[in-house]
């Protein structure tokens, strides 16, 4: 197990390392010159050509590159070209909204797909069966932002239930900040909940249809035992593959679902950084971001051991 951790360690810092020459690169050669942004649209040639040196936007490229890297490594993600914070303090302003619903979308997502893959799987071929695999298939078809807009028009517009936008901070007490993450969390969870539900379906009908499993009915196993001691756990690991994966997708549903509801977090902070060409902002979420990846894929490796004892690294 150590030197598998190891292993993948070592592919880590690979992986980190060409994500950042690809964000690099990407940023500075897209179209726009955040100096000129800055200057203003009538400043003058001399104006913007101070900035370009201020920032240090005229040096060479491999130049700017290195002093980059050297600074992430160091911890200092630079300054935001606009508000001149820390790229750091400016991240840390935003996590909460973000963290929050996505903690609650994992919780919500979870929960409800695995348990309807499980009934699906259960009730295979019958009328709850087909209910759910068609709400699986439509709500993994549907964008996150036209389910936004439909429960914005449903829930806020047409009968004033809930709050249509904003975030109120957890400090401010647990009722506002619950009820203005609703309706975010439901359109962003309603996919990750058809995903994982025709994930776990799938894999609850390869097991229930092993010997093994007949063998146990025969014996007069209850249901419960059949599905959740003996069929759920075989058919983990596929299940915890489809949960870490939707982690990773969790990162560009957060920026569509905090633009549709307002919400201040980390997604609307790279909306804003990308309409500002403000390099250093985008360049540290995207590292940042990249980096939970890749911890999140190596932590669902690992998890494979507790849920099948057979395999070993």
């Amino acid at each position: 197990m150590a030197a598998y951790i190891l292993r993948r360690m070592v592919s880590a810092i690979a992986v980190m390392a060409m994500v950042g020459v690809f964000v690099f690169l990407l940023l500075r050669l897209a179209p726009g010159d955040p100096a000129a942004i800055i200057a203003g649209e009538k400043a003058a040639p001399q104006v913007i050509a101070a900035i370009r040196e201020q920032l240090g936007l005229n040096e060479a490229m491999p130049v700017q590159f290195v002093h980059w890297a050297l600074s992430i490594l160091g911890g200092d993600f630079g300054t935001s070209l606009f508000s001149g914070r820390p790229v750091l303090k400016l991240i840390s302003l935003r996590l909460e909204p973000t963290i929050s619903i996505s903690i609650l979308t994992i919780i919500l997502s979870v929960t409800t797909g695995v348990s309807f893959g499980i009934l699906a799987a259960w009730r295979a071929g019958g009328l709850v069966d087909r209910i759910l695999t068609a709400f699986a298939t439509l709500g993994f078809s549907v964008p996150v932002f036209v389910v936004g807009f439909l429960l914005v028009y449903l829930f806020a517009i047409r009968t004033h239930w809930l709050p249509v936008q904003g975030y109120v901070p957890i400090e401010n007490g647990l009722g506002p900040w619950f009820v203005h993450l609703i309706l975010p969390t439901l359109a962003l969870g309603l996919p990750y909940i058809a995903f994982i539900a025709r994930v776990t379906r799938a894999s609850m009908l390869e097991v229930l249809s092993e010997d093994y499993m007949r063998t146990a009915a025969a014996k007069g196993a209850s249901s419960y035992a059949m599905l959740f001691h003996h069929a759920l756990k075989n058919a983990g690991v596929p299940i915890l593959t489809v949960i870490g994966i939707s982690f990773a997708y969790l990162v560009s549903g957060v920026v569509i679902t905090e633009t549709v509801f307002n919400v201040p977090g980390i997604g609307r902070l790279v909306v804003d950084a990308l309409n500002s060409r403000d390099y250093p902002v985008i360049q540290g979420v995207l590292m940042l971001v990249s980096g939970l990846y890749v911890l999140i894929n190596l932590i669902v490796d690992l998890s494979y051991t507790l849920v099948d004892p057979r395999i070993r690294y």
